[in-house]
């Protein structure tokens, strides 16, 4: 397809996404199926500079004024991540010129641009004022410019099945560069981003993709064999196979879900990891019976409670500009309802463990310190880094911040993090 033909495409596409009325890989993936024709490389192009977009929105839209035609085009052309050779063939005399002053500007970058925040950290003002006062000028500065990186691609190995180090060797013969991770004794960091489908590892369910950080909160449970463990918000099932594997398909595992939709998508990846001892059930709601009938039995309770997701934008980057600011405050309530409702499950000497993928502290340290207060006659909190120590995880202190994990990508590497951890008395 000609790129003239492509661009008009993207801004197509662009033209849907930036409604912000849904998530924009869901966008992405209902306009391929609409355009069929598209091939991979033509698919790969529209996907990488919808996401380059997103990320640096208000700097593009800044850089796209005054240029001809619909905004969505000046966008295409301006973040175009297709063969940039085919490009400027294709461009009129005036969207050519315009073209060159815009990419004269964009040479300087936006920190040029110092009197709007906006422009100099791509988020939005509220979100930007909200994460400053936890850290100096230099490191929010680092900390705003690594969330609007790409995020790496990370694998898990499903220990059951073989070890790291042979799925590292099976990659790398498959022509897939990847390393270990820095922090998770399962992690394997892949370089650059290689189709995986079709792969042996993938299909024989000797990995699966999960970030770092999320693996680390499988790691906070100290899941053992034989023990009853709950996933209290599983979703697509990441971390309930990440336990499975340290319960070493023993015992019984739950993996609890409002939504039996996110469910399925566990079923097929139960079947290629081998584990046996998960139950997945959708439940109702936080009080269900299926979950009552737990009450007091249980070794260990995850829950990944439902939260803003802003320590994914990197892999998200629309939800920072989908997000409203007067949205953020009904989060932390339905994160506490959901606590002490996965608190009742456990029996005496059993931990807990909060965790969110979100950015701020009124998802994060507010709502655990407000658990610790309110249940401090039955609940001691138990210190992230002693329990990563515990886990042969090197240099855990630096994984963590007043007792709790705290995981950053300018920091760690990881997407963002938070997580507490809790023992019943």
């Amino acid at each position: 397809m000609q790129a003239r033909a492509l661009i008009e495409h993207q801004a197509a596409l662009l033209r849907a996404v930036l409604r912000l009325e849904h998530p924009a890989d869901r966008v992405v993936a209902e306009f391929f199926r609409q355009h069929r024709m598209l091939g991979s490389r033509e698919r790969h192009a529209l996907a990488e500079t919808t996401y380059e977009v997103l990320r640096r929105l208000s700097w593009w839209r800044h850089l796209a004024q005054g240029g001809p035609g619909p905004l969505e085009r000046r966008l295409a052309v301006l973040a175009w991540q297709g063969d940039p050779r085919s490009l400027p063939r294709e461009l009129d005399d005036a969207t050519s010129a315009w073209w060159q002053q815009a990419r004269a500007a964009r040479g300087l970058g936006p920190a040029a641009a110092v009197g709007d925040a906006s422009l100099r950290h791509h988020l939005p003002v509220w979100l930007a004022e909200a994460l400053q006062p936890g850290f100096d000028p230099a490191e929010f500065e680092a900390m705003a410019l690594a969330l609007a990186q790409p995020a790496p691609l990370d694998l898990r190995v499903n220990t059951l099945r073989t070890r790291p180090d042979a799925v590292r060797t099976a990659l790398q013969a498959s022509g897939v560069d990847c390393a270990a991770t820095r922090w998770s004794p399962w992690g394997l960091r892949v370089q650059g981003k290689p189709s995986l489908a079709g792969l042996g590892p993938l299909e024989r369910g000797e990995v699966e993709v999960q970030d770092e950080g999320s693996q680390l909160l499988a790691l906070l449970t100290g899941a053992g064999r034989g023990e009853i463990v709950v996933d209290f918000c599983a979703g697509g099932g990441g971390k309930t196979l990440a336990l499975g594997a340290m319960m070493r398909n023993t015992g019984r595992l739950y993996a609890f879900d409002t939504s039996d939709l996110r469910l399925a998508g566990l079923r097929p990846r139960l079947e290629r990891s081998g584990l046996s001892n998960v139950h997945a059930t959708c439940i109702a709601h936080e009080q269900d019976n299926r979950v009552r009938r737990l009450h007091g039995k249980v070794d260990r309770v995850l829950v990944d409670a439902p939260c803003s997701g802003l320590g994914t934008v990197r892999r998200h980057p629309d939800l920072k500009w989908r997000h409203a600011q007067e949205a953020l405050p009904q989060w932390p309530s339905v994160q506490r309802v959901i606590l002490e409702s996965a608190a009742r499950l456990l029996r005496p000497g059993g931990r807990l463990v909060y965790a969110t993928c979100s950015l701020l502290p009124q998802e994060n340290e507010e709502v655990a310190r407000a658990f610790t207060s309110d249940r401090r006659a039955e609940f001691e909190p138990v210190d992230a880094a002693e329990v990563l120590r515990q886990a042969r995880v090197d240099d855990a202190s630096l994984l963590c911040q007043g007792g709790f994990l705290s995981l950053w990508p300018h920091r760690h590497g990881t997407d963002g993090f938070f997580a507490a951890i809790w023992r019943r008395r």
